[in-house]
């Protein structure tokens, strides 16, 4: 008789691998929960200097910089082409440090924030007993080594861990495994913050003065960051990221790179910039102002706020007369009667 060999356990009857047999997680759709993580887009800028005083959007899309307390750090933010080798990215963040602060203040904190809101991660299943796993990983070159901490941070509860960097200006991967959080409350269905991921670059001692919590908790600021090194200490020093993937399970798989044109659009959904010509029509607020109507697309997360940077010479942003998600309607003042006007640079809006 012919000799009936077994199939590997990771084949079914079909010969068909799944990814549960396989135990490598989702590998099929969309699996990266994280917008933009291969820094491609950059509708702000595409490098911004003397900042680190102040919090805030400032290059690429998506990536918020947190700065808490006074400190003396200030870099240059900018999209770079250093990337990791033949792991297909052409773009990353980088932090280039122009002022040191060798002694941060005890509540300090530097950190390059990313948000997400409650409507895209209930499949995570959290404040269950049911919640699911997540994987983070990303690819990080920083000139200052040692002990560095990423945080997972919804509302109250957080779960903090540390990875190293091994060696000065090299390109290296983390892969860091999250426990599901099944305590607090179920996640908000809705457009708002309600998970951060905190990478942290520097922190004063109320946050680095107790035990890492790696576990999910109530949050103790001591317990956030402890071990965290100061990356900004030296003005040689430099802090790069790309390839940031944050998936259901425990298993990373391979980024999944997008096309610029759909992170784009991914992007516009919090940030637009229009800087096209558009059509005004005719004036309904006495001779000289003109209507504007700006179609947004695609609809934003929530009403904008709208600034409208420069108009055609002759004219000035006179204010809105109506905002929502997919229209901006606004007039701009002149001193001619002029049938019609054209505005350029106009921006809305409507980060997490």
């Amino acid at each position: 008789m012919p000799i009936q060999r077994a199939k590997p356990r990771f084949i079914d009857s079909k010969g068909t691998a799944t990814a549960n047999q396989l135990d490598i997680g989702q590998i099929g759709g969309r699996r990266n929960i994280v917008i933009n993580g291969a820094m491609q887009v950059a509708q702000r800028s595409t490098s911004e200097t003397g900042k680190g005083a102040d919090a805030g959007y400032f290059t690429v899309d998506r990536m918020y910089y947190f700065e808490n307390g006074t400190t003396d750090v200030r870099f240059t933010q900018s999209q770079s082409t250093d990337v990791p080798t033949g792991e297909g990215f052409a773009k990353s963040l980088k932090f280039d440090c122009t002022t040191a602060d060798t002694s941060l203040a005890a509540d300090n904190q530097l950190t390059l924030k990313y948000r997400i809101e409650g409507q895209d991660i209930q499949q995570l299943k959290w404040g269950t007993s049911s919640a699911e796993k997540v994987t983070l990983s990303f690819f990080i070159k920083s000139t200052k080594t040692g002990t560095f901490i990423v945080e997972l941070s919804r509302e109250s509860r957080k779960i903090s861990q540390a990875y190293t960097v091994s060696s000065s200006d090299t390109w290296e991967k983390k892969t860091l495994t999250f426990d599901g959080d099944t305590g607090g409350s179920v996640v908000t269905n809705d457009s708002s913050n309600r998970l951060e991921i905190n990478y942290y670059m520097g922190v004063g001692t109320n946050y680095s003065s107790g035990t890492l919590d790696t576990t999910w908790t109530g949050g103790t600021n001591a317990n956030r960051a402890v071990g965290q090194v100061n990356a900004f200490d030296n003005t040689s020093n430099e802090i790069l990221f790309t390839g940031i993937q944050l998936e259901v399970g425990e298993q990373a798989t391979p980024f999944e790179h997008r096309s610029f044109g759909e992170e784009l659009v991914l992007c516009q959904r919090y940030y637009q910039v229009v800087d096209a010509l558009m059509w005004g029509h005719q004036a309904k607020i006495g001779d000289t102002n003109r209507h504007v109507n700006w179609i947004l697309q695609p609809t934003m997360r929530a009403t904008p706020a709208l600034t409208v940077s420069q108009v055609r010479s002759g004219f000035s942003f006179g204010g809105t007369n109506e905002l929502a998600k997919d229209m901006a309607n606004y007039y701009l003042s002149a001193g001619n009667t002029t049938d019609h006007v054209y505005g350029e640079n106009h921006i809305a809006d409507a980060e997490l």
